[in-house]
């Protein structure tokens, strides 16, 4: 049962509880915005209801939409993408893009497509590689590849549509199949922070030759404690709400419950708990846990997310206890 929350007013601003030092910063950012003359807040609310963020890059932009919406946000970074330590793979594959030896290079990700010009600067050069792209066929996975590419004066073949998981990429690329058929095709993949296998299976199995390219990979926050106060919280029925923005923030959640034992009781309190997942790739992760879905916006963004999670919290939050009292 949840604790009881502050009643909301049409004035309130909810502050960010002080799990790291960003909160001091998301704090102060807010005050000014719901100072400004003029502003008219949502027609819908959070109601003040405590909301757990766990992005990391984009944790400011994610917590001051919870509180626009009359939420009150907790914030606990969840992981960190880290640039591999040696990229000598990532030069020789920018040779091999020089050299005409792709027929389709895959973006999935934009910060990937960033640390990547980053690395090939010094060798072989950064305007022969993107001369390279350009002549080369590229598929985006959705918009954040596309808008990194941009930067750099490139534009995708073909992009996936939302909700941009692995199959509308493939479906996409099947779509598209009488102006470059996969089979026999010389494919490089840039990957996410891990490995995709459900997508190098679908593209080996049309018939393409995959190279994959790392560039990053996903760790733990370097500051952990944020991460245990959030479970401690979970545990104390102090999260009404936890906002899922990828997959591998679930898996660094409970790593963290279980290295301090308490995963067993992590999972039980987040049944009891408004679960928002910001896609399917990331509500594929809760069901592999045995975890609820209890909301996926129509359009996997965070406003989407948080602006459809304040229309159906009261409802969620109220079948959450409900279910609890029943046990």
């Amino acid at each position: 049962m949840s604790l009881p929350r502050p009643k909301p007013t049409p004035d309130r601003i909810s502050t960010p509880a002080s799990f790291d030092a960003a909160a001091e910063r998301v704090r102060d950012v807010w005050e000014q915005r719901a100072s400004r003359p003029g502003r008219h807040p949502p027609a819908v609310s959070l109601g003040g209801r405590r909301v757990l963020t766990l992005e990391s890059r984009r944790s400011p932009e994610l917590a001051l939409l919870v509180m626009n919406y009359g939420g009150t946000p907790l914030i606990a970074p969840a992981v960190r993408e880290v640039p591999l330590d040696a990229l000598d793979h990532v030069v020789a594959f920018a040779d091999d893009v020089i050299a005409g030896r792709f027929d389709l290079v895959v973006f999935l990700t934009g910060v990937g497509v960033r640390m990547m010009m980053k690395a090939i600067e010094p060798a072989p050069g950064r305007e022969r590689f993107l001369d390279a792209l350009a002549r080369t066929r590229l598929a985006a996975r959705g918009p954040k590849p596309v808008a990194a590419l941009r930067e750099v004066g490139l534009s995708p073949w073909v992009t996936a549509p939302s909700p941009n998981t692995w199959r509308e990429l493939l479906a996409t690329l099947d779509a598209h199949r009488n102006e470059r058929t996969l089979s026999g095709a010389r494919v490089a993949l840039q990957e996410y922070g891990s490995e995709n296998p459900d997508l190098v299976d679908g593209l080996t199995s049309r018939g393409a030759a995959v190279t994959t390219v790392s560039i990053y990979r996903w760790e733990m926050p370097e500051q952990l404690e944020p991460l245990r106060r959030a479970v401690w919280s979970l545990l104390r029925h102090e999260i009404d709400i936890v906002v899922l923005t990828a997959s591998i923030q679930l898996v660094h959640l409970l790593r963290v419950a279980g290295q301090m034992g308490l995963e067993t009781r992590v999972r039980s309190a987040l049944h009891r708990t408004v679960i928002a997942s910001i896609g399917p790739m990331t509500s594929e992760e809760l069901v592999r846990h045995g975890l609820p879905i209890d909301i996926e916006p129509s359009h996997p963004k965070m406003g989407f997310l948080i602006k459809e999670l304040a229309e159906r919290c009261e409802a969620l939050l109220r079948a959450k206890r409900c279910a609890d009292a029943a046990k």
